[in-house]
This record gives C-alpha cells, sequence and structure tokens, in this order.
C-alpha cells in the first residue's frame, strides 16, 4: 500500500479526483464503486468540477454500490444511495442502466446481494474503490471480525458503526444491520484509493499502520493489495 501525505484537506480532495479521472480517461467504461461518507465529499467536488468542464465523463462508466444500511424505515430518505445521490449523482451525467446500487429496504436481502454480484459478475472486476475507513477499521460494511472471502453479504452492525452512523441523519435512526460489497470484491479491485483526513482519523491511521493483517481491523488486508494507495492529509498522519 503506497502511502501518500498532503498538505491538507483540499489538495487529498484534489489529487484524489485527478486519480479517479485518469482511470476513467484511461478506461470510458470502467467500473467504480463510492463510498457515502464525509471524507469523500470534497473529491466529489471536484468530480463534479472536472466533469462540467468536460475533462471526463461518466456516461460509459458502469457504477456500483459499496453499502447501504438496513431496515431504517422512515429515515430511508437520508441512507447512503440518498447521500451519493446529493453529493455527486445528481450532479454528474452517468446513465441509469450502468448503475446499481443496493436496496437496503428490500424485504429480501440476500437477493440484493445476489443481484449485486450478478451485475459486477456482468461489468467486473470492478477498475476502482474509492473508501473511508471507520474508526473501528471497518470498510464498507465490513465489519471487525468479517471474513476476508466473502463478496456481498449482510451484516450486523458492530456498535462503533452503530454510534458513528448516528452522525449521517437528521433525527435518531435504530442502526442495526447493513448490506455490503465484501473485502474479496475490494481486494480483487484494479485501484483501491483509501483516504483519511482530519485529526480524529489520526489514531486509527496509525492502528492501521501498525497492525498485522487480521478480519480484527478489516482494513489491514490493503495493505497486501498490489495497487492500493493510503491518502491522507497532514492532520490525519499526525502519528506516522
Amino acid at each position: 500500500m503506497k502511502q501518500i501525505i498532503y498538505d491538507n484537506y483540499s489538495e487529498l480532495s484534489v489529487r484524489t479526483a485527478e486519480m479517479i479521472a485518469a482511470i476513467i480517461s484511461d478506461k470510458p467504461d470502467a467500473l467504480l464503486c463510492f463510498p457515502a461518507g464525509e471524507t469523500s465529499v470534497g473529491t466529489f467536488r471536484h468530480l463534479i468540477k472536472l466533469n462540467k468542464t468536460s475533462k471526463i465523463s461518466f456516461k460509459q462508466c458502469r457504477i456500483v454500490g459499496l453499502d447501504e444500511w438496513a431496515n431504517i424505515g422512515r429515515m430511508r430518505n437520508e441512507n447512503c444511495f440518498s447521500f451519493l445521490k446529493k453529493h455527486l449523482f445528481n450532479q454528474i451525467d452517468y446513465s441509469e442502466e450502468n448503475f446499481y446500487f443496493f436496496d437496503g429496504e428490500s424485504s429480501d436481502l440476500l437477493q440484493e446481494c445476489i443481484k449485486t454480484d450478478d451485475f459486477i459478475k456482468k461489468n467486473g472486476p470492478i477498475d476502482m474503490i474509492l473508501l473511508g475507513m471507520g474508526m473501528n477499521g471497518h470498510l464498507g460494511l465490513n465489519e471487525p471480525g468479517c471474513s476476508f472471502d466473502l463478496y456481498s453479504h449482510i451484516v450486523d452492525l458492530d456498535e462503533t458503526t452503530k454510534i458513528v452512523g448516528q452522525k449521517y441523519f437528521s433525527d435518531k435512526v435504530q442502526l442495526t444491520s447493513g448490506i455490503t460489497l465484501g473485502l474479496k470484491y475490494i481486494m480483487e479491485a484494479g485501484t483501491v484509493i483509501l483516504q483519511l483526513n482530519g485529526i480524529r482519523k489520526a489514531e486509527v491511521a496509525r492502528r492501521l499502520m501498525d497492525s498485522e493483517i487480521s478480519p480484527v481491523f478489516p482494513a489491514s488486508i490493503l495493505k497486501s493489495h498490489l495497487n492500493s494507495f493510503l491518502l491522507l492529509d497532514k492532520e490525519a498522519a499526525e502519528y506516522l
């Protein structure tokens, strides 16, 4: 895993977007995967700017969802898909037919896993996956203890995720389970970009670099990926 430290969040966002843009330029129909998280918002802003100025187009790109909260009822309009629509999809030129995202409100989440796996089999492997990392080391919703050998799967949420996840909602929501691309998809991706920013992520960044590769700390698996990048701002790199 190649580590690159940038001066601040703005530079981190711009450089990440430029990396993604280069992948799209090289392969206009690339299969992409984006996370719903605060760190990625700056990157999304710059990707939108590149799209609006015709530097890149998402029209031919295939896009697959990373994860989704399951069975959150009335708060479904503030789920991961809604976050991505607000901050990215509603402002770029992607094609609906090239897009698949988990339906976390489905009565058959296992079927959602099967449909996502089918989409990736047809369009994959994933060319680029952008990730954030949870305070417990999760990637997507691959929580501590999740097997490294899973594709799409349903997961019981870790207590840390249940607490931290509240920040994405305007009202208290019962978070119990989720649905996610498994770590096997991440390891099969052509390029993996993990972004960390801010002092609040400094300790978890240190833990990532110091940890052994183990399901106890899911993000540790990225250290064995042949084309993975850890991109941080100076605050997140404080203890490295």
